[in-house]
């Protein structure tokens, strides 16, 4: 699956969950590592991992493994790491705090979804 898909593919799962605040970030001139970060926020513990599971059972389903699920067990802040797309999930006070989206500000947004 194409990175563009997969990307497409988390949003979907993360709206389908009501997830808020939903951001796109392109790294792909930036890092090796991924070529899309998105960030999004629950709005209670349990939220943050129903949209954790939502993310792994859609990329799943699409044919794509997460190679790595991190922080489940606390959900204050989750990372599904889908190779070329890496998803962090938190807690707004958490997403404040480490301000992920000001780490990589001069990256392209590429957009913003479930921001209600």
């Amino acid at each position: 699956m194409q990175a563009e898909q997969l990307k497409e593919v988390v949003v979907n799962a993360l709206e389908n969950v009501k997830a808020k605040d939903v951001s796109i970030i392109d790294v792909r001139d930036r890092t090796s590592v991924t070529d899309y970060m998105i960030v999004a926020s629950g709005t209670s513990n349990r939220h943050v991992k129903s949209l954790a599971d939502s993310v792994v059972s859609d990329a799943q389903e699409n044919g794509v493994r997460a190679s790595s699920v991190e922080g489940a067990s606390v959900s204050d802040w989750i990372l599904v790491d889908l190779g070329d797309v890496v998803v962090h999930v938190m807690m707004p006070a958490t997403r404040e705090f480490y301000d992920l989206e000001r780490l990589w500000r001069d990256a392209p947004s590429v957009g913003a979804a479930g921001s209600e």
